[in-house]
C-alpha cells in the first residue's frame, strides 16, 4: 500500500526546475523539439482555462504510437491535461499526429527507452511514461 502511494506522488526532478523550464528552457527547446530525434511537442488544452499549450517532451515511437518519458512525474500539468482530454496532438519530425488513449505506465526497468536514454531515466529515478496511441 505504501509503494502505491509513493508511485502516485513521486517526481524525479524538482518542481522548481519544472517551473524554470516552462518559462525559459521550453521556449528554446520548442524551436527544435518538433524536428529533433527523440523530441516532440505535445499540444494540449488546459483543463480549467481551455487554453492551448505546447510542451516539448522526449517521445519515442513504437508500433502503436508514442511513449513519452515523465521526467517531472505524472503530476505535471501537461500530463493531467492530456489525461483529462483523452488525447492530444503530437508534433514530431515536422508533422502532426492525433494521439488518443493516454495511459500512465510505471516501468522501473525503463526497457521501453533506447539504451542511452534508459540510463539517464534510471539515474533520475523516472520510471513512468505516458503511452499514447496513434492511428495512421
Amino acid at each position: 500500500m505504501m509503494e502505491e502511494a509513493r508511485e502516485e506522488t513521486e517526481m524525479p526532478l524538482p518542481r522548481q526546475l519544472a517551473r524554470f523550464n516552462r518559462r525559459a528552457t521550453n521556449r528554446v527547446a520548442g524551436l527544435i523539439a518538433g524536428r529533433a530525434p527523440w523530441m516532440a511537442i505535445v499540444v494540449h488544452k488546459g483543463r480549467r482555462s481551455g487554453r492551448i499549450y505546447e510542451t516539448p517532451v522526449n517521445a519515442f515511437k513504437d508500433d502503436q504510437g508514442y511513449k513519452i518519458s515523465l521526467t517531472y512525474g505524472q503530476e505535471s500539468d501537461w500530463v493531467k491535461n492530456v489525461l483529462a482530454e483523452g488525447g492530444c496532438e503530437i508534433r514530431v519530425r515536422g508533422h502532426s499526429v492525433t494521439a488518443t488513449e493516454p495511459e500512465v505506465i510505471h516501468d522501473p526497468s525503463v526497457n521501453w527507452a533506447p539504451p542511452g536514454i534508459r540510463q539517464v531515466l534510471t539515474t533520475m529515478d523516472a520510471p513512468h511514461y505516458l503511452r499514447l496511441r496513434v492511428r495512421e
